[in-house]
């Protein structure tokens, strides 16, 4: 990978030139023609990370758009992320082979749509063992159902 920000731009379409012959990434500041890829405005908030690029064009407004984003996500995005990221780990263990992995995924899916960000924060490891349990017949209860599951 090559990066490049040199005042004189014929060396910098050489130094593109080079790279293309050599089958080498390269970014040539601000000559977008002449970029393999660019770099753009990051927000990250534990294992979300959420990344707005304007190709070269207007590296300004990708952070103005980058924090306009980052502004309007929940508050717990990359806690409820960390959670599923626990719940799926687990479920690996119960139906580890690569043939269960449709079913596997689908379960998500459905556990996903049926659970918000709040639901999955508050998730405790019991709850979500307790919920597990409902991946053999497919089904997602809800949280209410899955703690009064456990108060008893």
């Amino acid at each position: 990978m090559v990066l490049t920000a040199v005042d004189d731009p014929e060396a910098s379409t050489q130094i593109w030139k080079l790279c293309k012959e050599r089958r080498i990434p390269a970014n040539i500041a601000d000559v977008p023609p002449e970029c393999d890829f660019y770099f753009g405005s990051t927000h990250r908030d534990g294992p979300l990370q959420v990344m707005v690029s304007t190709n070269g064009k207007g590296p300004r407004y990708a952070n103005i758009m980058r924090r306009s984003i980052a502004a309007n996500l929940p508050t717990n995005a990359g806690g409820g992320i960390e959670k599923v990221g626990k719940l799926r780990e687990m479920l690996r263990k119960i139906a580890p082979r690569p043939e269960e992995g449709p079913k596997r995924m689908s379960w998500m899916i459905k556990v996903s749509d049926a659970y918000s960000l709040d639901d999955l924060c508050s998730m405790t490891e019991d709850e979500m063992a307790r919920l597990l349990e409902f991946y053999g017949p497919n089904e997602a209860p809800t949280l209410e159902s899955i703690k009064a599951l456990n108060n008893n």
